[in-house]
């Protein structure tokens, strides 16, 4: 492994934004299971939940990418010491979408709904409503540990649709893949009626769209991937 970062990601549409930032990387697919983790909202809230997600995606990948290291290899302190500086930065995000319920509210996430009836179904429960989506950002050092993260947050409010309106906008652009089963790049920006950001780089279109490249790049600064 030879590049200076890698993605632990291999979904298209956030390799597609990281390019954007005009670095070279790697996109490696994490060995990690963020379903086994869905227990965990309950305890930890959005926030804590796309953090712990982020942070495992991170670090299935570094002793990978760390001169080819196994992720279950037992290294010795002189071996980990040695590749210590060498070891690349690995980026991770993951995006929580949840729908509060209750005062205060009670979470519930929202999947990818993988079928078309499914994505139908989906965005029904969230006509007229307001929904969140959460993502944490994790930029670990492979060789030392040393972890840089945060986490965005947007609210989007919907439209109240119907069903028709909703089966034609799955039947014409198929968001099966999506948490929320819209996309904004697409027509989807139509279901909504107004768009809140509260994360801390305030209105960022890209956290929707699963990696906030403004918060992303204070990351990568902060590791010296980027100008300050």
């Amino acid at each position: 492994m030879t590049a200076v970062l890698v993605l632990a990601s291999t979904s298209r549409y956030r390799i597609a934004l990281l390019q954007r930032l005009g670095l070279s990387f790697e996109a490696v697919a994490p060995g990690f299971d963020e379903r086994e983790h869905d227990h965990a909202l309950a305890s930890l809230g959005p926030a804590g939940l796309a953090l712990l997600l982020a942070r495992g995606k991170a670090r299935s990948i570094a002793p990978v990418v760390v001169e080819g290291t196994p992720p279950v290899a037992a290294a010795t302190s002189s071996s980990q010491e040695s590749r210590a500086a060498a070891g690349p930065w690995v980026l991770a995000a993951d995006q929580v979408a949840v729908l509060g319920e209750g005062d205060p509210p009670t979470w519930r996430q929202l999947h990818k709904p993988g079928t078309p009836a499914a994505a139908v179904e989906q965005l029904l429960q969230l006509s007229g409503r307001e929904h969140r989506l959460v993502t944490g950002v994790v930029l670990r050092h492979a060789g030392t540990g040393v972890e840089h993260e945060a986490v965005d947050e947007v609210v989007l409010h919907m439209r109240a649709f119907g069903r028709a309106e909703a089966q034609a906008y799955v039947d014409a652009f198929a968001p099966l893949d999506c948490a929320g089963s819209y996309r904004i790049e697409d027509r989807g920006i139509t279901l909504m009626r107004a768009i809140e950001a509260v994360g801390p780089c305030g209105a960022d279109p890209t956290s929707i769209e699963g990696l906030p490249l403004l918060l992303t790049a204070q990351l990568l600064r902060r590791a010296h991937l980027l100008p300050a």
